[in-house]
């Protein structure tokens, strides 16, 4: 672990890559293929900044509730290694943001504000209590961030994975007018060529490197669920891309008063690693949880590691 923190909120971070630490790198309990995912779904109208907007969701297990909120091109298929451990002890509901997943683009214009007061709403309309722990990843850590300076009761803890926001803060013109053209130009690109991908060993690798550290280490199964599903169902790409770029929330997060736990791969490569030191230094109080050896998506590269950090801190007092 890094003792000392970047000065420059991880835009131009150059972290030494840490030792190949893979004991525990894709190693999956396999519990989501058992599940019966269909009879879990469910759908709820929400009305909120982004219209009256239907939001798919699941729903599983019995206890404290959490809340988890997916990044961009994601869905709630993000927590398929998450959800089944989680829902031992508590009542899990993972949605698919307006314009992602199951759930259609909504009628209002898309921003960083109106996906956080759309997570509020969202909370109120399935009846989670202010106990709710919320645990944002990548830009669903970025809206996590507004639904709580926004509302600042309305949830007891907060974990932010990989979150965006702050190394995107300063991206402004035509430099993010390019970012999301690309994003949008590469969606029928990873659509058509997903599924072959995975079974070819440089395609593959090529295809997710920019996400995780060892794409040839994780299984088939949940490369599917990130790479083929979300690129056709993600039509909101392209506007909540641009919305987040040059969006600069940094001076309302000493606002955050809950606890809160920072979870962050040491070889993010999308969303370098300095930017969890500077969420650290703006969040009073807040807990860096920082996983060697790992990329952007630490809940599926290092699923029981991270299942174990949440559980950990969720079940902390105070």
């Amino acid at each position: 672990m890094t003792t000392e923190a970047p000065d420059n909120d991880g835009l131009l971070t150059e972290t030494p890559p840490p030792a190949p630490v893979h004991d525990d790198y894709g190693v999956s309990d396999g519990r989501w293929l058992k599940i019966d995912w269909s009879e879990r779904i469910r759908q709820v109208t929400v009305d909120s900044a982004l219209g009256q907007t239907p939001v798919s969701y699941v729903d599983q297990g019995e206890g404290p509730p959490i809340l988890l909120v997916h990044g961009l091109g994601g869905s709630w298929r993000n927590w398929l290694e998450n959800i089944p451990f989680l829902a031992d002890s508590h009542r899990v509901v993972a949605l698919d943001l307006p314009g992602f997943g199951l759930s259609p683009m909504p009628t209002e214009e898309i921003s960083m504000s109106a996906y956080g007061d759309l997570v509020l709403r969202f909370a109120d309309a399935v009846g989670l209590s202010p106990e709710t722990f919320l645990i944002g990843h990548s830009m669903g850590g970025f809206i996590s961030t507004e639904a709580v300076t926004s509302a600042p009761e309305r949830f007891s803890r907060l974990s932010l994975v990989s979150a965006a926001g702050i190394s995107f803060a300063t991206i402004s013109g035509p430099r993010k007018s390019l970012t999301a053209a690309i994003v949008k130009g590469m969606i029928p690109v990873a659509a058509s060529r997903a599924e072959r991908n995975l079974y070819r060993k440089r395609l593959r690798t090529a295809s997710f490197a920019g996400v995780i550290a060892h794409p040839s280490m994780i299984g088939n199964e949940i490369l599917w669920e990130l790479g083929t599903y979300a690129a056709l169902r993600s039509p909101a790409l392209f506007a909540a891309a641009f919305a987040l770029g040059g969006y600069d929330n940094r001076p309302s997060l000493a606002e955050i008063e809950i606890p809160t736990q920072i979870v962050w791969g040491q070889q993010d490569r999308l969303v370098p690693v300095g930017a969890a030191y500077s969420y650290a230094r703006r969040i009073e109080h807040a807990e860096l949880s920082l996983v060697d050896d790992c990329g952007h998506m630490v809940q599926l590269e290092r699923p029981a590691r991270f299942n174990g950090e949440i559980s950990r801190f969720a079940g902390q007092t105070g």
